[in-house]
């Protein structure tokens, strides 16, 4: 997939990695549209501000409307209630799923016959170690994310036969809002943003952008011993 000449949408484009991603798409040559529920909370130079709620039908029809071209699609919009799938409401878990897997599905979907007008184009989605891991506390969002891996994984095979590259994006903890009360090393996001489209450029199915991700996908083939090991 080429940058340079491409058209893209990044969701989530107003903070954190979905920022990052618009201003390195710009400098690297796109047209970059970014999607955001309030579009003036966009200030990245050269972005078209996109209204966009990813969990809202509506909204992400009316954003299919006003982008137009689009040959790139990150699905980067997010979410993060904190809460467990025993004890944390029923609102919050929906919210997970509707953000990460129907969000997801719905831009997919959304976007896949401009992609396929532009000869197949790319989608790439933001998943996490915590696609493959659960931890009290994350169980929520771990499992929104767990989903979203296999619909990438469906969107992949569905889609091959438009000529559409996708890309799954595993990465750990960021520095950014969504996880700033969480006391562990985290990496910077505009590296990963660079790294993540290098990769993505090159033709990866997937990347997996820092020491968590790739000691953790290790670690799948080892079975739940392996992934979470007895406490000393």
């Amino acid at each position: 997939m080429k940058i340079d000449g491409s058209t893209a949408l990044v969701t989530g484009a107003n903070r954190g990695l979905g920022k990052r991603f618009a201003e390195q798409l710009v400098a690297r040559g796109a047209r970059v549209y970014g999607g955001a529920r309030n579009p003036e909370s966009i200030d990245v130079p050269g972005v078209i501000p996109v209204e966009l709620n990813v969990t809202d039908p509506e909204s992400v029809a009316a954003a299919a409307k006003a982008a137009t071209g689009v040959s790139l699609v990150i699905n980067n919009a997010g979410s993060f209630t904190g809460v467990s799938v025993t004890d944390g409401s029923l609102e919050d878990i929906r919210l997970e799923m509707e953000t990460h897997y129907f969000g997801t599905l719905a831009v997919s979907r959304a976007f896949a016959p401009q992609l396929a007008q532009s000869g197949g184009g790319a989608i790439l989605n933001v998943l996490s170690v915590l696609s493959w891991l659960t931890y009290p506390g994350f169980s929520a969002y771990s499992a929104a994310k767990s989903a979203q891996w296999s619909l990438t994984s469906a969107l992949r095979n569905e889609l091959a036969a438009q000529g559409t590259q996708v890309t799954a994006l595993h990465v750990g903890y960021m520095n950014t809002d969504m996880v700033s009360s969480i006391d562990a090393p985290k990496s910077d996001p505009a590296a990963i943003a660079a790294l993540s489209l290098d990769a993505f450029e090159a033709g990866a199915a997937e990347i997996l952008a820092d020491e968590g991700a790739r000691q953790t996908q290790a670690n799948l083939s080892g079975g739940v011993a392996l992934l979470y090991p007895p406490a000393a």
